[in-house]
């Protein structure tokens, strides 16, 4: 084989008009790969994350919670992040405000 020859068959073809929408039509399937993965993991996720972070915030006293340790207590007293959980007549603990897995508001 001569240098041309080799030169020819080594040289990239060139980029034609159509290799745009090649390209995008690519990336279709990825691009609704991601936007299946948004509606079906990190929006639900998110919206779950707000409602648990609203439920946290409206504690008030008197509420009935349960918290991820399997505590069962009503709310006596609320200092910012922590709560005094009155347990029964004679015992009251504090518990962290983002411990609180369930609230049962009274009333």
């Amino acid at each position: 084989m001569n240098e041309q020859a080799i030169a020819q068959t080594a040289a990239p073809a060139a980029p034609t008009q159509g290799s745009t929408a090649g390209t995008l039509i690519g990336f279709a399937p990825l691009l609704m790969i991601m936007v299946l993965f948004y509606f079906l993991m990190i929006r639900p996720q998110n919206q779950e994350k707000k409602k648990r972070e609203e439920m946290l915030t409206g504690i008030q006293r008197g509420d009935k919670v349960l918290t991820r340790g399997g505590i069962y207590g009503t709310v006596a007293d609320i200092k910012e992040q922590v709560l005094v959980l009155k347990i029964n007549e004679n015992s009251k603990i504090e518990v962290e405000r983002s411990y609180v897995d369930t609230v049962q508001k009274q009333g």
